[in-house]
């Protein structure tokens, strides 16, 4: 990463300030949003007295988009690696002001707008989404597919797996602290990031909040970076990525309990009086499958919610202290060997039976499928132990170790 400027006076200023535009071939708008950047950091030293610096983080431009930059007095962040994420990392990197601002250069964005936002930051905030939604979307400006139904769709999944209370998820105008930027440890590369960057912040407790601004129809004459559908599962399978509770553990409590349904039905039918059960056969096999893999699923939850603490981006809940004491390498070792041995034990029983009969068929595999189960758990609970104990960083207590 290289950054380079003509704009010599301000290095010499204490910047508070960055405005960060993510670049790639966007000469025929850049000077109107680098003019509108200008006149935003005029009139935020106009009112607070601070200073700013628009920074162009460039993504390979071959269109003169760098040289037309520097002229307008921006500074120029050669980022190498491809993508909305990465140039926007990159962006934020050599940026110098703890209120960053960022937005789309193609002109469909009023940089002006991000006065507000700065405000918003000094009185407390964390994180400025713009909302197109609250403010104007004028005609042309954004396809009807997405303003009616991929837009509203993401965010209201990543409302209800996130609870961030936010309009407009996707909004390429926001703002925020650096020092909130360095707790959100980001590291999307593509156009996920910015479904990333709210995520987190709700993750750990953030102050989000919204200001309106206008979508444009952008002026560069050509079409968008942007790809509706591939652009759209990338947003989707970071919500589900991010999201544990709903991805692993509401599965794995949907599964478990109809499972365990499924086999109490059969072992109270079986040792009743007349020995049938509406469940049959089949009908066993399914609830054991759907006890191992919701027992997976839970491991993987509680896997995820560590790594997540660890990385810094997930606050610790209330109930993991109290689980802490309980949930140990040790004690899932424990239990898995004693699962794995009562299941042993079913299973030699079944195979005791089974040579009592002469070795003939039996008309119930509901003890060789508990058998089988308990040791399928047991497996499961000594190989996901070790695997938390990993995760969480060589620590056999996984819910107390140290975080970033």
């Amino acid at each position: 990463m290289e950054a380079h400027s003509l704009d010599l006076d301000s290095c010499q200023e204490d910047i508070s300030v960055s405005i960060v535009m993510p670049c790639l071939n966007e000469v025929r708008s850049l000077a109107g949003c680098i003019g509108e950047a200008r006149e935003a950091l005029d009139e935020i030293h106009d009112r607070w007295g601070i200073n700013g610096e628009i920074v162009i983080a460039d993504n390979g431009s071959s269109d003169g988009s760098q040289e037309l930059s520097m002229r307008l007095g921006a500074r120029v962040v050669d980022v190498a690696a491809k993508g909305y994420g990465a140039a926007l990392t990159g962006g934020f990197a050599g940026a110098r002001g703890e209120y960053l601002i960022m937005g789309d250069a193609d002109g469909s964005y009023d940089f002006r707008e991000g006065v507000a936002m700065v405000e918003a930051l000094r009185e407390g905030a964390d994180l400025c989404m713009g909302s197109r939604f609250r403010g104007e979307i004028m005609p042309g400006a954004m396809p009807w597919a997405n303003r009616h139904i991929g837009n509203p769709v993401l965010t209201g999944v990543l409302n209800v797996l996130f609870r961030t209370g936010v309009s407009d998820a996707h909004s390429g105008l926001r703002a925020l602290t650096k020092s909130c930027l360095n707790r959100l440890s980001l590291s999307g590369p593509g156009m996920e990031f910015a479904s990333e960057m709210v995520i987190k912040a709700a993750l750990r407790g953030e102050r989000i909040v919204e200001r309106p601004v206008t979508l444009r129809p952008d002026t560069r004459g050509r079409p968008p970076h942007l790809r509706p559908w591939r652009d759209g599962w990338r947003h989707l399978r970071y919500l589900l990525m991010l999201s544990p509770l709903w991805l692993f553990a509401i599965p794995a409590v949907v599964g478990a309990l109809t499972g365990l349904g499924i086999l109490l039905a059969a072992w109270l039918a079986a040792s009743g009086p007349n020995a049938t059960s509406f469940f049959g056969n089949y009908w066993i096999v399914l609830g054991g499958a759907m006890i191992g893999v919701s027992h997976i699923a839970a491991i993987l939850a509680l896997g995820s919610h560590v790594y997540g603490v660890r990385a810094g981006y997930r606050r610790r809940n209330g109930w993991d202290h109290p689980l802490s004491r309980w949930v140990t390498l040790e004690s899932m070792v424990l239990s898995g060997v004693i699962l794995a041995c009562i299941g042993l034990a079913v299973l030699l029983n079944v195979v005791l039976a089974w040579s009592s009969r002469n070795f003939t068929p039996t008309y119930s595999v509901l003890p060789a499928v508990t058998g089988t189960l308990l040791m399928t758990l047991g497996a499961q609970n000594v190989l996901g132990g070790f695997l938390l104990a990993i995760i969480s960083g060589n620590e056999a207590r996984f819910l107390t170790g140290p975080t970033k």
